[in-house]
């Protein structure tokens, strides 16, 4: 009984939801130019990551579930405006990222069955639609993210073991790597725990009605779990890229992930990528559809009547979107760069609900968890206002 209760549940299924929805086409193509770059040194970026990826969930997964507010409530509480500010740029980044998103699906659609990417979107898109307008929704989240999630990982550990990875040289580099790249770190911690991915587990809970101090121990858990099932997933296709370009092979720039997948195992390697490249897309377009949304919630009565009717509106939207214009570059950078600054100004403003006891009812927050929390908020800022000054 208890090992199937592992896998039931909003816990676990916020978890997956949260995993699945960093890992997208974006979380693949970073790892496999990162790891061709950096070579076995970029487990060292892993870990670090790791560290820093855990803090910042455990303070919003948290203090999220311990207010048993949604994050824009939270925030328009601690700083009037803010929730509605934050809103516009999850909903803006979320959208911008999910035409990315359909463009993924329909590529790992051509893939496996030489389709049109258009008519791999099409598809796409009805299967996202279906898992909203079924009649549990929460029990179809789950399910869906957790299946395609140890699909994507169980194909990738098979690539990685036919790729044949030097695993001592990547162990050592990983502790002792030749060289630190903060920049990449950074940009890896932004692509897992960035934009609306920092709140589609915490909100997943908040649906589930997982709340109060009687959950914290099994909230933080499902926390730390999401970023463990993640940065599994990015150590195994880690291990996959090295193994192909230890032995000397150029990735190339046009599809750099499809021929780590092809020359680790052949033909049957290029299909295998196609169907992660779906499964990430896919489950991307559903995170970011139903996290952007909860946003949506607070701004009027008709959003949380008819929340799935919403979701469903949010995905034509953007698959039409993709089908008439393609991937508008300028609008892909530019909520790349604002996504950037989502990060440190929600986290920020999270934080500083501990400062409001009575959002918090008997929840003392632990303040070297608070101190880990602000030092990600200083270094991201940092960073996210380098990368926005660049488009200038």
């Amino acid at each position: 009984m208890k090992i199937k209760s592992l896998f039931k549940g909003p816990l676990v299924g916020a978890a997956f939801l949260m995993a699945t929805s960093a890992i997208g086409p974006g979380f693949i193509t970073q790892t496999t130019r990162f790891t061709e770059q950096l070579k076995a040194s970029f487990g060292f970026v892993i870990l670090v990551s790791v560290l820093l990826d855990i803090g910042v969930q455990l303070n919003i997964w948290r203090l999220i579930t311990q207010s048993k507010m949604y994050a824009q409530d939270l925030a328009n509480i601690v700083l009037p405006g803010a929730g509605h500010f934050l809103t516009l740029l999850i909903l803006f980044g979320g959208f911008a990222f999910n035409i990315g998103n359909i463009a993924g699906a329909g590529l790992g659609f051509q893939v496996l069955f030489g389709w049109s990417v258009q008519t791999g979107a099409v598809v796409s898109c009805l299967v996202a639609v279906l898992i909203f307008l079924s009649q549990e929704l929460g029990k179809a989240l789950d399910t869906f993210a957790k299946v395609l999630g140890l699909v994507m990982i169980a194909l990738t550990l098979y690539v990685a073991f036919q790729a044949n990875p030097p695993m001592t040289e990547a162990i050592v580099k990983t502790i002792v790597p030749d060289q630190i790249n903060e920049l990449i770190i950074l940009t890896i911690v932004g692509g897992t725990v960035g934009g609306y991915i920092s709140f589609s587990g915490a909100h997943r809970l908040l649906e589930g009605g997982v709340t109060g101090k009687e959950h914290l121990k099994q909230i933080s858990n499902s926390s730390i779990s999401a970023i463990l099932i993640a940065s599994l997933m990015r150590s195994i296709l880690f291990l996959a890229v090295l193994g192909v370009v230890w032995k000397g092979i150029a990735l190339g720039n046009e599809n750099p992930a499809a021929v780590v997948f092809k020359n680790a195992a052949g033909e049957i390697g290029y299909k295998i990528f196609g169907l992660v490249l779906w499964s990430a897309a896919i489950t991307s377009v559903v995170g970011s559809a139903f996290t952007s949304l909860s946003f949506a919630k607070s701004l009027h009565p008709l959003v949380a009547n008819y929340f799935r009717y919403w979701i469903t509106l949010f995905i034509v939207l953007s698959t039409t979107t993709f089908l008439m214009v393609g991937q508008p570059v300028k609008v892909l950078i530019a909520a790349g760069a604002i996504n950037g600054l989502v990060l440190p100004f929600a986290l920020a403003i999270v934080l500083c609900s501990v400062f409001k006891k009575e959002l918090l009812h008997d929840y003392h927050h632990p303040i070297w968890l608070s101190i880990l929390g602000w030092i990600v908020v200083i270094v991201m800022a940092y960073v996210g206002i380098k990368g926005v000054s660049t488009l200038f």
